[in-house]
């Protein structure tokens, strides 16, 4: 038995073509002519409504220090109104970061006993 569990490619992929079956009522329909008010158009799709929040041109880019947190923000911000669109990392993140910093420092700062202290 074989311990090579990888799994290898046994020759080139090949697309098969599916022809789709035409019907005879397609074959043997009748143009249909109706009036504008009656026809549907195609939608163009390349001007198609957005929904993300940062698609506006009014937004913004800015990177910082977050000195409490020791990491840098980058920041995406919305010119009109001044709100922060979107933001990396986020600000539970910084938080958590500053809090975990700040228990580090103050570990390192706290004075140790000396080499021939017990403890009772």
């Amino acid at each position: 038995m074989s311990t090579d569990f990888s799994i290898k490619p046994v020759g080139a992929p090949v697309a098969t073509p599916i022809a789709q079956p035409v019907s005879d009522a397609a074959n043997n329909a009748v143009a249909t002519v109706l009036p504008p008010s009656q026809s549907v158009t195609v939608v163009d799709v390349s001007a198609s409504v957005r929904n993300d929040p940062g698609a506006g041109g009014d937004v913004s880019h800015q990177a910082f220090l977050d000195r409490a947190a020791g990491s840098i923000v980058y920041q995406a911000i919305n010119e009109r109104t001044g709100a922060v669109v979107s933001q990396f990392p986020d600000s539970a993140m910084l938080r958590r970061r500053a809090y975990f910093r700040a228990l580090d420092l103050t570990k390192n700062s706290l004075p140790r006993g000396a080499a021939t202290d017990r403890n009772a």
